[in-house]
């Protein structure tokens, strides 16, 4: 148990590393006083340009693949009396945690949704049939962002997705469950963006706008 505890540990901390801040501070900026604010990937995009935003996209995602993956074979390995799917959902949830609401900011966070993509390609990478259903949210996402260019949007249509998938294509609880649980992550930490959906006032990307 106490592995498991140090497992989830260093998967918040991981998660925690807060790249777009970190990027925004080496250029003498503070991300949080520019944009909307938060420190994700598309605030990164707008305020800190392509280059920075693909890269704190990317390192995102990366976060939550080395979580899953690596952390994630150590754990299962090391803990034989757990079920492998628990212990890397787990792990995963931990480390969306750690982005979502990081230590290094007054667990004040991103969105969480690169790093919940990232967690995604490495359950995906473990657990059958995921793969499809991972190919279907890159695919929603993609059809709704063409569409209404907001980020987003996007996300949480993608996320309220997700539960329905795994429930269709006959995912085990642990996964439906797991799937509910980031479905919920994402509708709290999207709450202002509903708002302004809602209102018509959400800003959509625009590349033009980034250097």
């Amino acid at each position: 148990m106490l592995l498991m505890l140090i497992a989830i540990i260093i998967s918040y901390f991981l998660g925690s590393i807060p790249t777009a801040y970190l990027f925004g501070r080496a250029k003498g900026i503070d991300i949080r006083e520019h944009g909307s604010g938060n420190i994700g990937a598309t605030n990164a995009l707008r305020v800190l340009g392509k280059g920075a935003g693909i890269t704190v996209l990317f390192l995102d995602i990366l976060k939550g693949v080395i979580a899953v993956i690596i952390l994630g074979d150590l754990a299962v390995n090391s803990l034989p009396e757990f079920s492998p799917e628990i212990v890397r959902i787990l792990i995963a949830i931990s480390c969306i945690c750690g982005h979502n609401w990081t230590v290094f900011l007054s667990f004040k966070g991103g969105k969480g949704i690169a790093t919940t993509l990232g967690v995604l390609i490495g359950l995906a990478a473990k657990v059958p049939g995921l793969g499809l259903i991972l190919v279907f949210l890159i695919l929603t996402w993609f059809i709704i962002f063409l569409i209404s260019r907001i980020v987003s949007l996007s996300s949480i249509i993608a996320t309220l997705v997700f539960p329905v998938l795994t429930i269709i294509f006959g995912q085990s609880r642990v996964i439906i469950t797991a799937s509910v649980i980031l479905c919920v992550f994402s509708l709290l930490r999207h709450k202002s963006n509903l708002v302004r959906i809602l209102q018509g006032k959400e800003p959509r990307l625009s590349f033009k706008k980034t250097v």
